[in-house]
């Protein structure tokens, strides 16, 4: 079990070397099924990646240009978006010599027209049905969806014999709900 964790590690490192490197973006790792939202960068490895100083990650954590999840414990912990965003703002910070604020405001931007571009695919994707879940700032986001919940929705459809109609009286003695099932769609 250790070994497949271990290699996913890997695979977010080179993805994330990639991302600093300007040779991919966080739309190609997205497609490409990397969840860029997962918080599994520790501090010192964020910082190593993206080329800056640990001291300089709590800096940016205190004026909310970059700010990571936390474990339980309180830990730091950083995805590839997070990483992304680190290297740009020191290219833009050393390169362009563009202030915190600055930086803040160009990165909201560029978070913002990623997003745009993602719904655009979204909606000219035709067919398609979408999945919708509450995140936990409480906005409505959309879920991809995963082949287990492809098959298991197929596996739903061919059996759709063994599903009460809703016409079927209620028997008290499926009160326990193990018979229960609730399906929720959107189109």
């Amino acid at each position: 079990m250790a070994r497949p964790i271990q290699q996913m590690r890997q695979l977010y490192a080179m993805c994330a070397t990639a991302l600093v490197m300007g040779r991919a973006d966080l739309d190609g790792a997205d497609e490409v099924g990397f969840d860029v939202s997962l918080p599994i960068f520790s501090v010192g490895q964020a910082a190593e990646l993206a080329g800056v100083h640990p001291q300089t990650l709590r800096q940016y954590d205190r004026v909310g240009l970059v700010v990571p999840q936390r474990t339980e414990g309180g830990a730091r912990r950083y995805c590839l978006r997070d990483i992304d965003r680190l290297a740009q703002a020191q290219r833009l910070s050393q390169d362009e010599g563009i202030n915190v604020a600055g930086i803040t405001r160009i990165l909201e931007l560029q978070e913002e027209n990623r997003q745009l571009r993602r719904q655009n695919r979204r909606l000219q994707a035709e067919g398609e049905d979408s999945v919708f879940a509450a995140g936990r700032d409480g906005d409505i986001v959309e879920v991809q969806r995963s082949n287990s919940a492809r098959m298991w929705r197929r596996a739903l459809r061919q059996d759709a014999r063994a599903l009460p109609s809703r016409h079927e009286p209620y028997d008290e003695s499926d009160a326990d709900g193990s018979k229960s099932v609730v399906v929720w769609g959107w189109r």
